[in-house]
């Protein structure tokens, strides 16, 4: 999904997961323009979905560009079935960037739980969050119009989203300011 940075203070900020994730290549049909095709990512996944290996399996970190330090690390996502089972919060595979503004804030979907979060790029704390209704694996873009800045995710109606259902669409939020 790509990483995001403010000019002037060099902090880079990593969607990233933990799991390892596997492609398989089988033989495209005749007289396609490539020999092969792929069939799509996998990763090790028990009987009801969940990456097998152990969690967290996604997170932000934020990384000093000046001596190529990790200053924090914050999980990203939550399967709240499980953390409702009392499994600690086990963070969700990700899928999509993140935008850093000069505001101090970092903004990303990108995890499976339809969630989209501001972080505090100073702590990693989430500051603010809302649930969409679809996937938020897109890369956030922001922009401003009548003196007011907003930030917008596309979702995703793929299958594997969860929480409130299943649509594709932009959503766009205004920032105090």
């Amino acid at each position: 999904g790509g990483a995001s940075w403010v000019a002037g203070q060099d902090m880079l900020y990593i969607n990233h997961n933990e799991i390892p994730w596997s492609l398989k290549l089988v033989k495209g049909p005749e007289g396609a323009p490539y020999p092969y095709k792929h069939t799509g990512y996998l990763w090790p996944e028990n009987e009801n979905g969940y990456p097998t290996i152990r969690p967290p399996w996604g997170r932000l970190t934020a990384l000093d560009l000046h001596n190529s330090k990790i200053l924090w690390q914050a999980p990203l996502g939550e399967y709240p079935e499980l953390t409702a089972k009392g499994v600690p919060v086990t963070v969700t595979c990700l899928r999509g960037g993140n935008i850093a503004t000069k505001g101090g804030l970092t903004f990303t979907g990108a995890a499976m739980d339809n969630m989209f979060r501001a972080f505090d790029q100073r702590t990693g704390k989430v500051l603010w969050q809302a649930e969409l209704a679809g996937g938020a694996w897109a890369t956030p873009c922001t922009y401003e119009a009548n003196g007011k800045q907003y930030v917008v995710i596309a979702t995703s109606p793929r299958e594997r989203s969860k929480g409130k259902g299943a649509r594709g669409g932009f959503t766009a939020f205004a920032l105090p300011g």
